[in-house]
């Protein structure tokens, strides 16, 4: 089991690792992402620079990769709730930290959205009401991610009851809002793109 555990810790950080924006704009034509608007690798700069289809399907890409590893960890494999923990966590950091790209990846919001999706379900729920009702009044997708990971952590533990799951999430929460950083300085300088439909 040890081995197996080992094994999957590794494959989720490569799986996590996987660039979809980045791949998906490479293969369509529309160039690297990295080279266009903010340079991030997630779906928002993607749908800025590539288009709504895109953007969608890169999306769909990064929350997939999110999916996987955990859901194969918590219905096809016994392991702890401690070793599906930390298989979320080395998802999640595979997206911030991909091998392939030079350890230079995205946020994070996505594959986290993913990784909650088989954990807690009903988190993602209320934190997506959230995080809807911000971009919808204020714009700010940026603005939105950040509340809605700071909301996570409280609700995984009210909702589940798991202290590993607790702590899985406020790693992956600050982890979040730290990418953010430069968004943050942006918001409070009035100085931040507002996303448009």
């Amino acid at each position: 089991m040890e081995i197996t555990f080992i094994i999957t810790l590794i494959a989720s950080y490569l799986i996590g690792a996987i660039p979809s924006g980045v791949v998906l704009t490479k293969l369509t034509g529309a160039g690297d992402v990295r080279n266009s608007g903010s340079g991030n690798i997630g779906a928002t700069n993607v749908y800025r620079t590539a288009g709504r289809k895109l953007g969608v399907l890169t999306l769909v890409g990064d929350i997939i990769k999110g999916v996987i590893p955990v859901i194969y960890a918590v219905s096809f494999v016994n392991f702890s709730i401690e070793q599906t923990a930390m298989i979320a966590c080395a998802t999640f950091l595979g997206h911030l930290y991909p091998v392939y790209l030079g350890f230079k990846g995205g946020k994070g919001v996505a594959t986290a959205l993913g990784i909650y999706l088989v954990l807690s379900p009903l988190s993602v729920l209320f934190a997506a009401v959230l995080f809807i009702g911000l971009v919808w009044i204020w714009r700010y997708v940026s603005l939105g991610s950040i509340i809605g990971a700071a909301a996570i952590p409280p609700l995984v533990y009210v909702l589940e009851g798991s202290l590993p799951l607790l702590f899985a999430s406020l790693f992956i929460s600050i982890m979040v809002v730290w990418r953010h950083r430069e968004n943050i300085g942006r918001l409070l300088s009035g100085t931040e793109n507002k996303f448009k439909v």
